[in-house]
């Protein structure tokens, strides 16, 4: 797997905040054809067979939803040792009661997105 471009990352990444859009029950899953639709609009339209063997794979669940996370794995696959020391030493910094969790409120605090 050859690095993503820098289209290829402002695809991933818009796909992701319109993903969050449309996920109206917050539940992180789509069905096909919100994941549809998603690929029309970011002009990654698929042939319908094609589509059909990306879906197979996507919902291993059969769940006819795809997870948007499972998705983005694999995409981009596992994160590597590097990224994964920098997220727990960030999260440690966010989560300084050690409770397991952060509330988003500790997390704008910390963070700007600018």
């Amino acid at each position: 797997r050859g690095t993503l471009s820098k289209r290829g990352v402002r695809v991933i990444t818009g796909l992701g905040k319109y993903f969050r859009q449309v996920d109206k029950s917050r539940n992180g899953l789509l069905s096909q054809a919100a994941f549809k639709e998603a690929l029309k609009v970011f002009h990654l339209e698929v042939p319908e067979g094609d589509f059909e063997s990306l879906w197979l794979i996507l919902d291993d669940s059969k769940s006819d939803k795809v997870d948007y996370g499972e998705f983005t794995r694999a995409i981009f696959g596992e994160m590597n040792e590097y990224r994964k020391a920098f997220v727990r030493k960030a999260y440690m910094k966010l989560d300084f009661n050690k409770t397991g969790s952060v509330p988003m409120v500790d997390v704008r605090k910390c963070y700007c997105a600018k």
